[in-house]
């Protein structure tokens, strides 16, 4: 393995102190951000508590431009600009003045191990007391029930009183579970957190998502998080599903299923179990996510459209939706608008850009 300090630029301008032990909280886009629930996160985090960069990694020998392509903006006879991605750590302080540090950015594709290494040396440097990972995953769970999530740790302790969804189950690899597993073998605490994102929703923007991220975040690392520009927006989200659910009656029938499901699984099985919905329902009983997914089709294409974020205050700058290639078996990925005068040039991405609630509600 080459040398992973290499791999890290750390800047000297942090007022971080000696003793302050934060807590690294990371977020990568890209495999695991169904409903962009951590990225909508980390950008409510950035944009609402003061911040600043400590940290850059090299991001040309970590990510495949040719698999997630930078985006490039052609003006009427020249190429103007483009957009490099960035992985980077910021020193954040919450409402109360406490420091945390946040790693966000695209999934590397390459040198994983290398990358693990570098972050754990950040980590000794800045003399880190946990870390805590932030996903958002499909979920076979509809948008009328309070966001579940599954809770994950070095430690059981770390975790103790949340509910374990899954027994044993094998799960394609990412950098996120490897961060958590390598630096919990090293001795950190480490701690995550896997939004329950409706499966028909993944591939739009659903804040409640983030909402159960940070609150669980703010819980389990004693800081005190801004909710609220995402709370609003949650609840303009929810009030637009339920009306394009209202519009259309096989749509309606197909929620309530769901909700039927949903419910008698959590009473029966006491969120125990060895699969993701055990025990389950009679096939017959079982709701037909491809036809639900399809019903909501114009919906999702509308969100990525509108192309607008000042009606949608909690989308960040980098969030859109991922193309087709990365969607949920038997969904289908929202199709964004192209500018003849900015268009964007050769500029699919596969996973790069961006994927306490309220009692039940249906």
């Amino acid at each position: 393995m080459l040398d992973p300090h290499d791999l890290v630029e750390v800047y000297e301008t942090s007022d971080l102190t000696p003793g302050e032990r934060p807590v690294l909280v990371h977020a990568l886009r890209g495999f695991v951000d169904a409903g962009s629930a951590s990225s909508l996160a980390v950008s409510t985090l950035l944009a609402e508590l003061e911040n600043e960069p400590v940290a850059r990694f090299d991001a040309d020998q970590l990510v495949d431009y040719r698999d997630r392509r930078p985006r490039m903006t052609f003006r009427t006879d020249r190429f103007d600009s483009v957009t490099m991605p960035e992985i980077l750590v910021h020193a954040v302080r919450d409402a109360a003045g406490r420091p945390f540090l946040v790693l966000s950015g695209p999934e590397p594709d390459l040198q994983w191990e290398r990358f693990t290494a570098a972050v754990r040396l950040l980590a000794e440097r800045f003399d880190v007391r946990m870390v805590v990972g932030l996903h958002g995953i499909p979920w076979a769970a509809p948008h009328t029930r309070p966001v579940g999530l599954t809770p994950h740790a070095s430690n059981r302790s770390l975790i103790a009183g949340r509910p374990r969804w899954i027994g044993e189950v094998e799960v394609p690899g990412h950098v996120g579970a490897l961060l958590e597993q390598r630096l919990g073998q090293a001795g950190l605490p480490t701690v995550g957190f896997t939004a329950h994102v409706p499966h028909y929703l993944a591939q739009a923007d659903f804040p409640p998502a983030a909402v159960a991220l940070l609150e669980a975040l703010g819980e389990t690392a004693d800081l005190e998080l801004p909710t609220g520009p995402l709370v609003a927006a949650s609840k303009d989200v929810l009030a637009e599903v339920d009306r394009q659910v209202a519009g259309d009656e096989d749509t309606r029938s197909a929620v309530t299923a769901m909700e039927h499901t949903y419910d008698a699984v959590l009473a029966g099985r006491a969120l125990e179990g060895p699969g993701l919905l055990a025990p389950s329902l009679p096939a017959d009983e079982m709701p037909d996510g491809d036809e639900l997914a399809a019903d909501l089709e114009a919906y999702l294409r509308g969100l990525d459209a509108s192309g607008d974020d000042r009606d949608r205050p909690w989308a960040s700058e980098d969030t859109a939706a991922p193309d087709a290639d990365d969607a949920p078996e038997g969904t289908t990925a929202p199709e964004g608008d192209a500018t003849p005068d900015d268009a964007a040039v050769d500029g699919e991405e596969r996973d790069d850009p961006e994927g306490g609630q309220d009692e039940n509600r249906g």
